[in-house]
């Protein structure tokens, strides 16, 4: 096992060989959506970089389970502008492509924009200092994702139904020889959103996120990232998790992710 979840080929400087720390919980030979989503961050933010602009959404199509196998990882600017520009990047096996995503670039205000304090987001979560010790995340595989990441429940567990506060920090780089990214750091936890707010039967049900929709109005401090998170099923089978993140600082924005509910 290495220390990382992705490493980079050095060959191919697009390319990158997936680790045991990107397996999901259920299968072995396929991957938790966090890491291939932080990867897609990676290389979004390497993209054509401009300095004084800052990524401010990013939504992810998960097109299929991701394997355990290399990735390409390739992105580009779709639509360039003064203002705004659209990243597109892919992530792709030998088969094709396993996820996509969408990013918007902002150029940050200089000087800050004089907004009335009344209308800034504010507000606070319980800090991972006040979790209890976290409990054992309900996987068959003895590597992977689960283990890759603390995480800290102030309300709500794995084997609570229902809404919940989870802070969770990666413990690795999503690439090797790398820092961690507060986008990247961002992508990995968010994912998690329809996990730690699950209000089905882990063993009874499926609900798998198709997608991951993150929008940040600030850049993420520090190492942790917090998920106040909720789950909305409905008896059709279509459902969807929300997320309103926090740093230890205050609030960061919105993850959101649109599930498909069936009996396992």
């Amino acid at each position: 096992m290495t220390d990382a979840f992705y490493l980079p080929d050095p060959d191919r400087p697009d390319r990158f060989i997936s680790t045991e720390l990107t397996r999901g919980p259920w299968s072995p030979d396929a991957q938790h959506a966090g890491p291939p989503s932080a990867l897609l961050g990676h290389v979004i933010e390497r993209c054509e970089p401009r300095p004084g602009f800052q990524v401010g959404r990013v939504a992810v199509e998960i097109l299929g389970p991701v394997p355990l196998e290399p990735l390409t990882a390739q992105a580009r600017v779709a639509r360039p502008g003064r203002s705004v520009e659209l990243i597109e990047a892919t992530l792709s096996t030998e088969r094709g492509p396993v996820m996509r995503a969408n990013a918007w670039r902002f150029k940050l205000a200089e000087p800050e924009l004089p907004l009335p304090e009344r209308f800034l987001p504010t507000g606070s979560r319980p800090g991972p200092e006040h979790a209890d010790a976290p409990e054992p995340f309900p996987s068959t595989q003895p590597i992977g994702f689960h283990t890759a990441i603390d995480y800290r429940f102030v309300s709500g567990s794995f084997s609570e139904p229902g809404p919940a506060i989870c802070w969770i920090r990666i413990k690795h780089p999503i690439v090797a020889g790398t820092d961690p990214s507060p986008l990247e750091r961002t992508l990995a936890a968010a994912d998690s959103g329809n996990g730690v707010s699950a209000v089905l039967d882990w063993s009874k049900y499926l609900f798998i996120n198709t997608d991951l929709t993150v929008t940040l109005y600030r850049q993420p401090a520090g190492e942790w990232v917090c998920l106040d998170a909720v789950t909305y099923p409905q008896p059709h089978g279509i459902g969807m998790a929300e997320s309103a993140l926090y740093d230890e600082k205050g609030p960061l924005g919105r993850s959101t992710q649109t599930l498909f509910l069936g009996n396992r």
